[in-house]
């Protein structure tokens, strides 16, 4: 086997040293369709016919010749300072790529995750910019009342803010009909004032403040357990946001009249102080009971 082999390559030899040069020249030069110039110019087109100038191609032809080392780095380097930039993979590019199912399929699943993030910060922003409205609203309006009362030349009420909050006042009702029980109670008793305390919501002067006694203990008079105030007009039915204070205030000194309000002063029960907790149960029972069967509110002249 040994020896065939050596024969067969001394064969070879023989042959590749007997062609004709001006045969091979032929080949390069002509560009015929023989085998070898056909390989010839798979190999590389810009060898072969030195004074001819290269073919061109279409791109991705069957034609194509692959450039030697250095003149195939160059084209590479044009070719890719030639390219158009290509977009940046992304949500974007993602949506775009494919056909139309790989598309459709893209929008049915939604926003990518940044997309996702931007409408939540975007939807964030819109309930925050209201309650900084609503605050500004309820802030003007509430100074707006404070110095309309400090001009109230009767003195029929005064206002304390609990721990400087805008939104939570201490008021004192100073008088009431004088030809009431109730005015006699408060000079037998040398209470010089009806104390109460009102917190105002977020949404003021749309939605009312809630109201409570909290001194002295009364009986009557449309006041209830911990203090609760039976009034329509301090319920979100009853509400308008053109009631100020000072109207509130003149409306419970009338029902505190109408209702024969008096002061308590049973044993025992007249030292026991209102509680908020009890106030609010109560004002939320009262409120369902009479949007049940109706409000009866004495008016004004009433007092």
């Amino acid at each position: 086997m040994a020896t065939l082999l050596r024969k067969i390559g001394l064969i070879r030899l023989h042959n590749r040293d007997t062609e004709d040069p001006k045969h091979h020249h032929n080949h390069r030069g002509g560009g015929g369709g023989g085998q070898q110039s056909a390989s010839l110019r798979g190999k590389g087109g810009a060898k072969s016919g030195g004074h001819k100038p290269p073919q061109q191609h279409p791109a991705g032809g069957a034609g194509d010749a692959s450039p030697g080392p250095g003149k195939g780095r160059r084209a590479a380097e044009l070719a890719a300072r030639d390219k158009p930039p290509q977009p940046a993979a992304g949500a974007a590019g993602a949506a775009g790529a494919g056909g139309p199912r790989e598309r459709a399929a893209g929008a049915r699943a939604g926003p990518g995750p940044a997309g996702a993030a931007a409408a939540a910060a975007g939807g964030s922003l819109v309930p925050a910019a209201r309650q900084q409205h609503c605050t500004q609203v309820r802030s003007r309006r509430l100074m707006k009342e404070l110095q309309d009362i400090a001009r109230l030349s009767d003195r029929f009420i005064s206002v304390e803010l609990v721990d400087e909050s805008l939104f939570d006042w201490n008021v004192k009702l100073h008088q009431v009909d004088k030809d009431s029980v109730l005015w006699q109670d408060m000079k037998e008793t040398n209470t010089e004032f009806i104390l109460l305390n009102l917190t105002f919501p977020d949404n003021f002067p749309f939605s009312p403040p809630f109201m409570r006694v909290l001194s002295p203990r009364l009986e009557n008079g449309y006041v209830l357990d911990g203090g609760a105030i039976c009034m329509e007009l301090l319920t979100p039915r009853g509400w308008s946001s053109a009631y100020t204070v000072e109207a509130v205030m003149r409306q419970f000194a009338a029902s505190l009249v109408k209702g024969q309000g008096r002061i308590c002063r049973k044993a025992g029960k007249s030292k026991k102080s209102f509680s908020r907790k009890e106030a609010e149960a109560t004002f939320k029972s009262l409120v369902k009971t009479h949007e049940k069967y109706g409000w009866v509110t004495p008016p004004v002249s009433d007092g």
